[in-house]
């Protein structure tokens, strides 16, 4: 069943956010996923996330065995390595579900 999840993230440099997504992006596909919604944010009005909000993206991945198999593979973990924390201040999954 296909999985997803929801997630609030700061991102502090976007071209180098930019080189993460074009990275990952490839990857996520042969897992069976992609972006549902990604939404640059202008104004959080309420936020329970312990950094500021700009970004909110859904990703999804054809089962929950897809995404974790996807976090851990090798390539992914070193374009994260490359890309993700010097351009993300911070980020919170808001939900994590399987879609019916």
């Amino acid at each position: 069943m296909p999985y997803e999840s929801i997630v609030a993230m700061n991102v502090t440099d976007a071209a180098g956010y930019a080189a993460y997504r074009a990275g990952m992006t490839p990857i996520l596909s042969r897992y069976g996923g992609g972006f549902r919604y990604d939404l640059i944010v202008s104004e959080a009005l309420e936020s329970a996330a312990p950094h500021p909000v700009n970004r909110l993206f859904a990703i999804y991945f054809r089962d929950r065995a897809a995404r974790d198999a996807f976090f851990a593979d090798p390539a992914y973990l070193r374009v994260r390595s490359e890309h993700f924390a010097r351009s993300v201040g911070g980020f919170t999954v808001i939900a994590e579900h399987e879609r019916g």
